[in-house]
């Protein structure tokens, strides 16, 4: 099949284009240019601004293309571009979404595509919400062939993931000089990890099935772990010890706003994905990586150049401010 992949070079979307060409798809990147893209057999690439529709519409009327996969669209107004640039010259569009946009506070913690999409505290996961509606009423009016998928937490290996202060070397580095690490709340709700290379198999296995027409799927480890757990087991691949202190989510959220709409609206609360839906239309689908290996990977790729070991000074002191009020409020 002929693939535009709308972005492409990304954590997610870089190895969902691996397993596209493993599968001898034709593929082509729509980029922005900011990340070099690998000379490789069956890849092209094409630099342009997907916000601007005339570029879209050339790139539209250039090929017939079987599938589009859009991973930076994150606004209705973006695809709204692309179904006016792509309306009757596409097989499928999948829209990448995200988990978060299901329902917060769950209703129940396992959750399924008929999960209500609901979130009062993060405008991302609502600007997601809008452009699934965009799609769907698309679909519903004039039969645009949208297929919508939800990744929860996906990592790579270059990824190390934290729930707050974003996914570097930072969480590590506290570990390795012996400084505290924050875990939200209890450090017991539960959480999913999956890795990218899981993901994709997900992913590009839904290319070119009708029946994934007009569907929502998430894709997701079927590993449950708590975030206690998440971080022992990053402890445990760098060798040393996670010294974990607790603090209410709505104190994060309160004392660093940007992070609590992340927190308040995705990883405080327990969630459990119903993976039997994405299973059943691509059989071979499983996540296979471990949380545990995973994280021997990425800190692996880490250790593997001193220059990657790279401490960002506005999280780790974030993290040092945070941890120093709470003691202040509840010592211990």
């Amino acid at each position: 099949m002929r693939v535009l992949f709308i972005g492409g070079t990304g954590n997610i979307s870089s190895a969902c284009v691996d397993r596209a060409l493993a599968l001898g798809h034709e593929v082509t990147l729509l980029t922005r240019g900011q990340r070099e893209v690998p000379q490789r057999e069956g890849l092209s690439a094409i630099v342009g601004d997907r916000n601007d529709l005339a570029t879209l519409r050339q790139v539209a009327e250039s090929a017939c293309w079987d599938v589009v996969a859009n991973f930076i669209a994150f606004t209705p107004e973006q695809v709204t571009l692309d179904i006016e640039a792509f309306g009757g010259r596409v097989g499928q569009y999948l829209f990448i979404s995200s988990a978060s946009v299901y329902q917060k506070p769950p209703g129940h913690y396992v959750i399924t595509e008929s999960t209500p999409l609901r979130n009062p505290f993060w405008q991302y996961s609502r600007d997601k919400i809008a452009c699934e509606d965009a799609l769907v009423k698309t679909y519903r009016e004039s039969g645009f062939p949208v297929t919508i998928v939800r990744p929860s937490y996906t990592y790579g290996p270059t990824w190390i993931p934290c729930a707050i202060g974003g996914h570097g070397y930072t969480v590590v580095g506290r570990m390795r000089q012996d400084k505290p690490v924050i875990s939200h709340g209890d450090g017991q709700s539960l959480w999913v990890m999956t890795h990218n290379t899981d993901f994709a198999v997900g992913f590009v296995g839904l290319f070119g099935v009708a029946a994934a027409i007009g569907e929502a799927f998430h894709i997701t480890s079927d590993e449950v772990l708590t975030w206690d757990d998440i971080y022992r087991a990053i402890a445990g691949a760098a060798g040393c010890e996670a010294e974990l202190v607790h603090i209410p989510s709505d104190l994060i959220a309160a004392v660093y706003p940007d992070w609590g709409a992340g927190l308040l609206g995705d990883k405080a609360h327990s969630v459990v994905f119903d993976n039997s839906k994405i299973k059943r239309l691509v059989p071979e689908f499983g996540a296979k990586v471990r949380f545990a290996e995973g994280m021997r990977r990425s800190v692996g790729w880490h250790d593997e150049d001193p220059a990657r070991q790279v401490m960002d000074e506005e999280i780790d002191g974030r993290m040092d401010r945070l941890i120093e009020r709470y003691h202040r409020i509840w010592p211990q």
